[in-house]
This record gives C-alpha cells, sequence and structure tokens, in this order.
C-alpha cells in the first residue's frame, strides 16, 4: 500500500484546504513530518486513518469531539480525500464527516449526514470511475485490501512509539491484549471459552446423576432401616470418587439383610396362628359356660318371683271378671246420661230466655207468651207504609244533594271559562308570534344551506391539502431513495460488466474444444487456455446486476411519476381550498352548521305552532259553548229543588205520627222484632223442659233394672266397675302373659345342659379374651411386620434396578466430562500436564511474539551495533502469573539476559523502534502479504546520542531497499538538518497550513 495525495479541508487544526504530496516526499525514502506542537502533526496522520476506515485512532476518538475545524467558515464543508495504491488498483477515498450547515431556508443550522466515496483510476480511459457510495461497502472493501482492521493499522503503520515503549515494559497480561488486536487471536479465546462452557454443561448433568444416585441412597436408606446393620451410608457430596459403586455395594448389603428379616418374619407370624387359633377355641367355650350359667341363674330368679306375685294375680282374675259383669248396664246408662244433660241444657235454655223478657212475664207460660208474640206481629205488619215514606224521604235527601253538587260544579266550570277567555287576546297573539319566527328561521335555514355547501368542500380540500403534503414528503423520500438505489445497482451492474470484459479471456476460454477453432483467433490449438481467477463475473452474475439496475430505473420511474401525481393532486387541493388553513375552514364551517342547526330547529316548529293555534281556537269554542250551557242547567235546578223539598216536608208529616217513641220506622220495626223473637225463644224453652224431664225419668227406671240383673245392688256400684274394652283387653294379656311365662321358666329348668353348667365352677371369659386379645396383637404384629419386610425388599430391589441404571445411563456423560475436562484445564492453562500454565490464546500469542522478536532483532542489532538482541521467553511470571509472552533482551557485551525495563531511554526507544517495525513486518504477513510502503514513526528521537541517532536513521533508511518510505513525527531539530525530505506543518491565528520543503528550499 503507497500513500500518493491527501486533500484536508475544514478538517481539525487545519481551516482552509491543504495538499500534502506523498510521492514526492516518498521519493527521498525518508522524511520528516514536523512544527511546533498543537500545529496539527498528528493531525496528518488522523486524516489517513479517517480516510480510510472513516474514524480516527481510538485513543483520539472521545465520546462529543468533532472533526470540523473551529477556524472554518461557515460555507466551508469538512472533507477528507485520499488517493493510495493497494496491490494494482490505485484508488481515490473522500469522507465528508457528519456537520452542521447553514439552512437553506430560514436561520439556523442542520446536521448534514456523512457522505463517503470510492473511485478508482481506470487506466485504459485516463479517468477515474465510481465504485461505492456506501460507508459499509467501503469500509469492507478498503480492509479487504489493505489486510488490517483500523487498530492493526494504527499500530503497524502509525508506528506510536509511546505504545511499543509501554509495551517493551508491560507484563504479560498487557502485551497480551495488545497482540490479540493485531493479531485477532479472538477464534482461540472462543475455543477456551468453548470448552469451559461445555465442560460446565458437562459437569452439571455429572453432578446431577450423582444427585439423582444420592437420592436414591437416601431413599434405600429410608426404606431398609435397620436392615443393613452398622454399613455405612455413602457420602452426600455429588462428584466424590467411586460414589456410584459405594452406592451398589450398600444396596446390595441392605437387600441381603432385608431378606433374612424377612424369613425370621415368616417364622414368627406361623407360631402367631398357632397360638390365635388356641386362644380363639378356649375363648368360645368359656363365653358358652357364662352363657348357660347364666341362663339358669335368671330363670331361677324370675320363677322365685312369680310365686311370690300369685295373689296379686287372682286380684287381676276378680276385677276382670266384675268389669265384664257391669258391661251389661253399659246401654242404659248411656241413656239415662243423655236424657239428664237434654234436661240439663233445655233447663238452661229457659232460664237464659227468662232473663231478656219483662219482669211480669218472668214465670208465664207457654200459652201466655205465644198469644203476646201474635199481637205483635200484626203491630209490625201496620208498618209496612211508613217504611216506604221514610225510604222516598231519603232518596229525596240524595237528589238534593246532587243537584248541590251539579250546582258546585257548574258554578266552577263557568268560572274557569271566564277566566280563560279573559286571556284569549293575549294567547292568540303568542301562537301568530311562534309561527311569524318559525318561517323566518326557515327562510335563514336555506341561507345558510347556501353557503354550507361551498364552506364543507373548502375544508375537505384544505384537509386534503395537508394530507398530500405529507404524502408529498413521503414520495420525495421514496424517489430520494430509488434515486439512490438505482444510482448504486448501475455502478454495481458496470463493476461487475468491467470485471467480466477483465476476465473474458476465461470466460471465452472455457468455451474451447479441442480441435475447434479459437472464436477470436481461430486457431485449433489451445496450449494455455486463460482460467477464471478469484472474484471472476460470469454473464449470469452481469445479466442479475443488469436485471437489478433495470427494476431499480423502473422503481425510480415508478417514484417520479407517483411524486407528480401527488404534486398535481396537491396543487388542485390548494386551489379548492383557498388561501385559508384548515383551522380556519374548520372554524367556519362549525359555526355555518350550527347556525344552521338552530335555524332548522327553529323552523321545524311551525307546524307544532300551526296546530297550537288550531287547538287554542277549538277550546276557546268549546269553553264558550260549555258556559252557555252550564248558565241554562243552573236555571232548570232551581224549580226542580222547589218542588222536592214541597214532598219531603208531607212525608216527614206522616213519618213523625208512624215513629213512635223511635228515631226512625225501621228502629220501631226492629225493636218489634227483637220483641217477638224473645216471645218465640221463651214459649219454645219453657215446652223443652217439661218434655225432657219426663225421658229423664224413664231412663231412670231402665237403669236399676238392668243393674239388678247383672248382680249389683245399686246402678252407682255397677256403674263403678264399669271399664273400657282396652282395660279389659289390658287385665286378660296380663294373664296370660303370667301363664306363658310359668310354662317357660318351667321347660328352662327342665334343660340338661343348663343344669350341668350350674354344677360347674363360674365361667371366666374375661382371662380367656385377655389371652385371646394378646394372641391376635401378636398375629396382628407378626403379619405387619412379615409385609413390612416384603415391601421392604421389594422396595430395595426396584431402588437398586434404578440406582444400576442410571450407572447405567451416567456412564457415557462422566467419560465425556473427563474428556472435556481434561481439555478445558489444558486450553485454560490450569491442568497439570500444563507444564507452562499456558493459555491456548497465550500459546498463539507467543509464536507471534517470537516471530515479532525474530524480526525486530535484526533492526535492533543494526541501532544497537551488535549489542542487544530481543529474546522471546515463555518462563512463567512470578506469582499466579502465566508464561509465554516474556520478552527480554541479550547483552552480547555481559552475554547474559535481563529484562527490558533496565534498557535506558534511548536504548527503550530504538528497542520499541525495531519492535515496531518488526510487528508491521510479522502482521503483513499475517494480513496476506500486502506491501506497506508507506510507514510513519511517531516522536521519540529527542532521547538518542548522535551515533545511535545515525545508526537508527541507517535503518530507516535501508527501508528504500524495499521500496518503503518512513515518515517521521518529530520537533527534534537536528533532525531538520539531517533530513532533507520535509513536510512543515504551520501554526497561525486563521488556522494551521502544510509547507513541503527540500534541502534549502521551501515549497
Amino acid at each position: 500500500m503507497r500513500l500518493h495525495t491527501l486533500r484536508i479541508t475544514a478538517f481539525g487544526p487545519f481551516a482552509g484546504r491543504q495538499e500534502v504530496d506523498f510521492d514526492a516526499l516518498s521519493a527521498a525514502g525518508l522524511f520528516l513530518l514536523h512544527g511546533p506542537t498543537g500545529a496539527g502533526k498528528t493531525s496528518v496522520l488522523d486524516a489517513v486513518c479517517y480516510a480510510l476506515y472513516g474514524a480516527v485512532p481510538g485513543v483520539r476518538q472521545s465520546p462529543g469531539a468533532t472533526l470540523r475545524s473551529d477556524h472554518a467558515p461557515v460555507g466551508e464543508p469538512t472533507e477528507i480525500s485520499l488517493e493510495l495504491t493497494v496491490g494494482d488498483r490505485r484508488l481515490e477515498i473522500t469522507r465528508l464527516p457528519a456537520q452542521p450547515r447553514p439552512k437553506k431556508r430560514g436561520e439556523g443550522f442542520v446536521t448534514e449526514k456523512a457522505q463517503s466515496r470510492l473511485r478508482e483510476y481506470d487506466r485504459q480511459s485516463g479517468g477515474w470511475r465510481s465504485l461505492s457510495k456506501s460507508h459499509q461497502e467501503i469500509g469492507e472493501e478498503i480492509t479487504q485490501l489493505v489486510g488490517m482492521s483500523r487498530e492493526q493499522f494504527c499500530q503497524v503503520v502509525l508506528l506510536p512509539q509511546g505504545d511499543f515503549a509501554r509495551f517493551l515494559r508491560a507484563d504479560a497480561e498487557a502485551r497480551g491484549k495488545l497482540l490479540g488486536r493485531l493479531f485477532d487471536t479472538r477464534r482461540f479465546a472462543a475455543v477456551e471459552e468453548r470448552l469451559a462452557v461445555l465442560r460446565r454443561a458437562a459437569e452439571t448433568q455429572v453432578l446431577a446423576g450423582d444427585e439423582r444416585l444420592l437420592t436414591l441412597a437416601h431413599r434405600m436408606a429410608e426404606a431398609a432401616g435397620s436392615a443393613a446393620g452398622d454399613w455405612p451410608l455413602p457420602g452426600d457430596r455429588p462428584g466424590e470418587p467411586g460414589l456410584a459403586e459405594a452406592v451398589l455395594e450398600w444396596a446390595a448389603v441392605a437387600r441381603s439383610g432385608a431378606r433374612e428379616r424377612l424369613d425370621i418374619a415368616q417364622a414368627s407370624l406361623s407360631a402367631a396362628e398357632s397360638r390365635q387359633s388356641a386362644a380363639r377355641s378356649a375363648l368360645e367355650d368359656q363365653r358358652e359356660l357364662a352363657r348357660l350359667q347364666e341362663r339358669f341363674e335368671q330363670t331361677r330368679r324370675r320363677a322365685d318371683e312369680l310365686e311370690n306375685r300369685r295373689g296379686e294375680r287372682e286380684e287381676v282374675r276378680a276385677g276382670l271378671d266384675r268389669a265384664r259383669r257391669a258391661e251389661r248396664i253399659a246401654d242404659a246408662l248411656a241413656q239415662r246420661d243423655q236424657a239428664a244433660h237434654a234436661h240439663r241444657e233445655a233447663v238452661g235454655a229457659r232460664e237464659s230466655a227468662r232473663r231478656g223478657l219483662p219482669a211480669e212475664l218472668a214465670e208465664a207460660g207457654a200459652d201466655q207468651l205465644s198469644a203476646l208474640e201474635r199481637r205483635l206481629s200484626q203491630d209490625l205488619g201496620a208498618l209496612d207504609a211508613a217504611r216506604r215514606a221514610e225510604r222516598r224521604s231519603t232518596d229525596i235527601t240524595a237528589e238534593l244533594a246532587g243537584l248541590d253538587r251539579q250546582a258546585g260544579a257548574d258554578d266552577e266550570l263557568i268560572r274557569e271559562a271566564a277566566e280563560w277567555l279573559a286571556g284569549w287576546d293575549t294567547e292568540l297573539r303568542r301562537c301568530q308570534d311562534r309561527i311569524d319566527a318559525a318561517q323566518e328561521a326557515s327562510t335563514h335555514a336555506e341561507q345558510l344551506a347556501g353557503q354550507l355547501d361551498p364552506a364543507r368542500r373548502r375544508l375537505e380540500a384544505a384537509r386534503t391539502r395537508d394530507r398530500l403534503a405529507t404524502d408529498a414528503e413521503t414520495a420525495e423520500r421514496r424517489l430520494s431513495a430509488a434515486r439512490e438505489r438505482a444510482n448504486a445497482a448501475h455502478e454495481t451492474w458496470l463493476d461487475l460488466r468491467e470485471r467480466r470484459l477483465r476476465g473474458i479471456a476465461a470466460e471465452l476460454a472455457a468455451g474451447l474444444r479441442e480441435g475447434e477453432p479459437c472464436t477470436v483467433c481461430g486457431a485449433a490449438e489451445h496450449p494455455a487456455p486463460a482460467r477464471a481467477g478469484a472474484g471472476h463475473v460470469d454473464r449470469a452474475a452481469e445479466e442479475e446486476a443488469y436485471g437489478t439496475h433495470t427494476r431499480a430505473v423502473q422503481e425510480r420511474t415508478d417514484a417520479e411519476h407517483a411524486l407528480g401525481a401527488v404534486r398535481e393532486a396537491v396543487a388542485e387541493a390548494r386551489a379548492g381550498a383557498g388561501g385559508s388553513t384548515t383551522a380556519e375552514v374548520a372554524e367556519l364551517v362549525d359555526r355555518l352548521e350550527r347556525e344552521h342547526t338552530e335555524a332548522h330547529g327553529t323552523a321545524a316548529g311551525m307546524h307544532d305552532a300551526r296546530q297550537e293555534r288550531s287547538r287554542a281556537e277549538r277550546e276557546h269554542s268549546e269553553r264558550t259553548a260549555a258556559q252557555q250551557l252550564a248558565e241554562r242547567r243552573s236555571a232548570a235546578r232551581t224549580s226542580q229543588r222547589e218542588a222536592l223539598e214541597r214532598e219531603r216536608s208531607v212525608i216527614e208529616e206522616e213519618l213523625a205520627r208512624a215513629r213512635g217513641g223511635a228515631a226512625s220506622v225501621a228502629e220501631h220495626a226492629t225493636l218489634l222484632e227483637r220483641r217477638m223473637r224473645f216471645l218465640e225463644q221463651a214459649a219454645e224453652a219453657v215446652q223443652a223442659v217439661d218434655a225432657t224431664a219426663q225421658r229423664l225419668k224413664e231412663a231412670d227406671d231402665r237403669l236399676s233394672d238392668a243393674a239388678f240383673r247383672a248382680g249389683f245392688d245399686t246402678p252407682q256400684a255397677a256403674a263403678a266397675e264399669l271399664t273400657g274394652e282396652s282395660e279389659q283387653r289390658r287385665l286378660q294379656q296380663r294373664l296370660d302373659t303370667w301363664q306363658a311365662e310359668e310354662a317357660a321358666l318351667a321347660e328352662r329348668l327342665a334343660e340338661r345342659d343348663a343344669a350341668a353348667a350350674a354344677g360347674r365352677p363360674p365361667a371366666d371369659p374375661a382371662a380367656a379374651a385377655s389371652e385371646s386379645d394378646s394372641a391376635e396383637r401378636a398375629f396382628l404384629d407378626a403379619s405387619s411386620g412379615l409385609d413390612a419386610a416384603g415391601k421392604r425388599c421389594t422396595a430395595l430391589r426396584r431402588l437398586s434396578q434404578q440406582a444400576a441404571d442410571e450407572l447405567t445411563g451416567l456412564g457415557p456423560l462422566r467419560a465425556e466430562y473427563d474428556r472435556l475436562a481434561r481439555l478445558a484445564t489444558l486450553t485454560a492453562g490450569t491442568s497439570a500436564d500444563n507444564e507452562r500454565k499456558m493459555r491456548l490464546e497465550s500459546y498463539v500469542l507467543a509464536a507471534r511474539l517470537e516471530q515479532v522478536a525474530a524480526a525486530a532483532t535484526v533492526r535492533l542489532q543494526s541501532m544497537s551495533s551488535g549489542r542487544y538482541t530481543l529474546v522471546h521467553s515463555d518462563a512463567r511470571g512470578g506469582g499466579r502469573g502465566r508464561s509465554g509472552l516474556g520478552l527480554h533482551v541479550l547483552d552480547s557485551w555481559t552475554g547474559r539476559e535481563r529484562a527490558t525495563a533496565t534498557l535506558s531511554g534511548g536504548e527503550t526507544f530504538f528497542a520499541s523502534l525495531a519492535l515496531a517495525l518488526g510487528l508491521a513486518d510479522v502482521v503483513t504477513d499475517e494480513a496476506g502479504g500486502v506491501r506497506l510502503d508507506t510507514l510513519f514513526i511517531d516522536e521519540g528521537f529527542g532521547s538518542l546520542d548522535d551515533q545511535t541517532l545515525d545508526d537508527v536513521l541507517d535503518v530507516l533508511d535501508s527501508l528504500r531497499e524495499r521500496d518503503r518510505s518512513v515518515g517521521i513525527v518529530s520537533h527534534v531539530a537536528d533532525l531538520r538538518r539531517r533530513i532533507p525530505a520535509q513536510l512543515e506543518v504551520v501554526k497561525e491565528q486563521s488556522g494551521s497550513a502544510v509547507r513541503h520543503r527540500s534541502a534549502g528550499s521551501a515549497g
């Protein structure tokens, strides 16, 4: 890679356009970049880095920093352009960073997006052709061509001496970070991390398997109980060596103990069964003996009790006989009781009737009371005419009250009609005013409707205008994007076409056939047909790119048509909307709609107003007619009232004579009727007493005769012995029960079993039951023990099988974990097999550092007159440090190695310079062999004496043998005398500038 020309505009300290001709500077092989502190020497190198990678070196790219010069005029854009040759291609890279620019309309600034352009010089046409405008494509193209990232470029091409001096003195950790960035050993670190992840995953699986084994072991311990004896349970830590075998061994011991306990439990159960059977038989015998002895004793006691109650039984039998004889007078006694009851009720009724009679009739007989009742009946019949007159008087009173109510209603009607008719003129005028207002509102609503439609059309046009303005902006952005895609597709197609033309010979050679003439030269022999190189473009790729270009052009055309249509619609909408804003037109439409709604609502009341006036006119006619009719009814009621009052006066004179001393005829008639009922009831009560007295005497005679025939002295003695049928059945049942029980007891006392049991000693069923319960509990305990022993054996067999299955499945996992653990610890540098404790990444970097030390030693020996040699060391550092990245210096004067930190300041400079040049050679070879024809060395020469400086400059000057040019960045005055080709950076108040100088001249 060789730099040709660098153009800087408004960048860093440079206000105007500056141009650096690297071809002129590189002609001498060694050139000096100098100037006062802060003039911008390093900014020139920053500009080279920014042109290539779109960013300045990392140490100077702080957050918020701007690349634009503060001295630049407002209208001058910041721009960096670099011409360089990579391989056989001459390229031009132009970059404009994101920067503010004045607004085209109005005041203020807007931020212009960053831009990038890549062009290539076409030697055939003698002009430049565009390759790309994409930041990403340009970055990928440059990184691929140069073969280095920005970090590598800044370390290899822009040699920062301070960084390499620190590298020289740094520890292994710091050296590893720098070398890792330069040689990109992330893939080896990724291998370490991947192996660590796989190891942790496998370890997790193995530990999980051990956890499951331990869980099974604890479950077996719970199931085995004390069957395992004193054999200890395996440890509780997963991952212990031999854990699985220990679990299986313990399970075998537990199964053996469980089987022994099962045999013992079976023998115990057989003995318990024999004892249980004997105890049950003894218990049944004792219970039967106790039953028979108890039965015989109870029978004997009951027989004695019956014999002691023989007198009571005879008394019951005599009472039952008397009750059956007394039953013969029951009917006569019942008839006598009924006659006595009827006589008492008749006497009571008579006394009650006499209390309602006058004193002079208290002792009257039935005939006298009946005669008086007939005389009162005749007086009651004479009051019928007076009753009819009294009802007529009541009717007249009701008719007069009705006339009063009618008169009140008519008076109220006349008064209301008069009041309503008094306001008739006012009501008529109100109805007419409402009709007139509705007519005016209807006319106004028609006028507003004529204004509302145009206003609505203007509002719709204004809204369409606003919406289309947004659509126009969107269409413009789409058109801009379509143009960029079309330009990019066109450039891609032209690039592929050119690349295809450069490799057309290989494409033509692919169609050659042995013995057939070539379509180009006509020869039938083809000794050396061209072959397609890397990145060859065939016809299909070119046609695909052309198709993409055609589609992009069509999309651009469609976008242009769409934008034109939108703009025409915007113009039409603006014409329809006028000059008003959407808000103003919307406010006008809202006001017209409100006024139109109000006017329309008022006009809609026209029909209601006319109907209201019609109703008022009808009501006027109806109230006038009703008032006149009420006045005529009032005159007719006056004559009717006078006739009714005369008739009522005549009736009242007749009623006064018929009422006697009562308040009314009806009250007088009611009094007569009540007296008649009392007389009638009293006569009937006297007659009933006489009849019941006769029936009672006859019943007494019949009862005395029946008692004598039944064997009783008096009826009262017979009545005392009379009982009910249920009582007789109860007495008979007692006699039957006693007789049956005597027979049963005699039969029981005659039984031989009971008599024999009574002669034996008393039974003891409680002791037999206790022995049976004890035998039953022993049997249950033995059964439970046998069941538990069987379940224990089954559970131990099942859990042992699960443990064996788990161990079978865990074997491959444990083997995989052992393999991954060995690899992970080996690559991580923690394995005992890794003697130097070197990580994989450190091992690779150590090999790179060894190459760098060898390449640096070639120049270091020249700079140090053969005294120093850089030596790579893979010895371990102190403490827990790892080996592989040590760097020592071998002093040939003493023959001993020593640390690089012991070098003096000048020695450190040329050692770091040699290290930087060696690193540049190794990184270049690592990047694919791309030649680095231009290098820059930044500062450090002030620490050298004259002789060492001459040696260093001789080494740098020797780089011209490899067709390299070296630029030294320094402000050491002695270098300006020693190096004729110079680029001076001048610091001025209006901004810095660059000047090309040579020996004895300036330019």
